[in-house]
Formats: C-alpha cells, sequence, structure tokens
C-alpha cells in the first residue's frame, strides 16, 4: 500500500472512531424487539451463537471468525461494519476467535438451546483495524441482531 493510500485510510479510521454503537435504555430496547424473533434459534440439543458488529469503524476490514481454534477449516464466517453471523454449536465449553489485524478471543459456555451473544470492537491498529471481543447479555445482543445485517456465513463441511 502506498504512503498516500495508507494515510488516507488512517484518516477514515479516525473520522469513523465516532461512529460507535450504542444500544439505547432497555426500556427503548424491549419496545423495538416486540414482536421480533431471531433469524436463527438452536435446536433442543444444540446451542447458537451469534456474532454482532454494530459499529461502522473500519468496516472495509472484515473480521473472521473461528470457533475452537485458528485453523482455516474452523472459520465460520466473517464480517464486515454494521452486520452479524450466527452459527450453531455442540453444547459446552468453546473458543470463539475474531481476526483482524490482530486476534481476539473469548471463552464462552453454550448450554443446550441457549443463545450466546458476542460483540466485535473495531479499534485503530497499525495498518488495519483491530479488534476485541465481549460478551453480550440477551436483550442487548438481540437489539444488535436486529439491528444489523447478515454478514457471511461459511457453509458447514
Amino acid at each position: 500500500m502506498g504512503y498516500g493510500k495508507l494515510v488516507l485510510a488512517m484518516l477514515v479510521l479516525v473520522l469513523m472512531t465516532g461512529c460507535v454503537a450504542k444500544a439505547p435504555s432497555s426500556a427503548n430496547m424491549q419496545a423495538d424487539l416486540q414482536g421480533y424473533t431471531l433469524p436463527q434459534q438452536p435446536a433442543a440439543d444444540e446451542g447458537m451463537v451469534y456474532v454482532v458488529r454494530p459499529e461502522m469503524v473500519g468496516t472495509l476490514v472484515r473480521f473472521n471468525v473461528f470457533l475452537d481454534d485458528k485453523a482455516d477449516t474452523s472459520e465460520v464466517g466473517y464480517n464486515r461494519g454494521n452486520q452479524h453471523i450466527y452459527f450453531p454449536v455442540e453444547p459446552g465449553q468453546h473458543t470463539v476467535y475474531s481476526k483482524a489485524e490482530n486476534w481476539a478471543s473469548i471463552d464462552i459456555n453454550v448450554e443446550p438451546g441457549n443463545t450466546v451473544f458476542l460483540r466485535q470492537h473495531p479499534k485503530m491498529g497499525l495498518l488495519m483495524a483491530r479488534n476485541t471481543l465481549s460478551l453480550l447479555d440477551e436483550l442487548e445482543g438481540t437489539y444488535f441482531v436486529k439491528e444489523t445485517g447478515l454478514g457471511t456465513l461459511k457453509p458447514a463441511e
């Protein structure tokens, strides 16, 4: 990447740092979610994980999501800005990884029939966006799924 393009990319990232998605109050979220159901529910014998990226910061950089290790075969999909993905998991302990300029990870315990919501947080990196992961409660997670578009899901092999 040329110096001019690098400077332009950094400027865009700096200008977009004000584009951080904040959830409204709990009462407003509950009202907004009336009658809404998630795109995919877990089967009774499995869990479901939703990974949301509600910010537009670094939207051109995709954040790849992996389940339980960093191998290419473990990738479940990716998000760009203002997107979400979801994938079923076997009940139990799992580690979800998110790759941007860096690797982020979070350990989760998924119960049968339950849904876990994770959020990718973009941060300004040296050459492109970096990321962190955090756990969301059901209300905020469902709200961000509703407010974002579907990312890219990798077909199960």
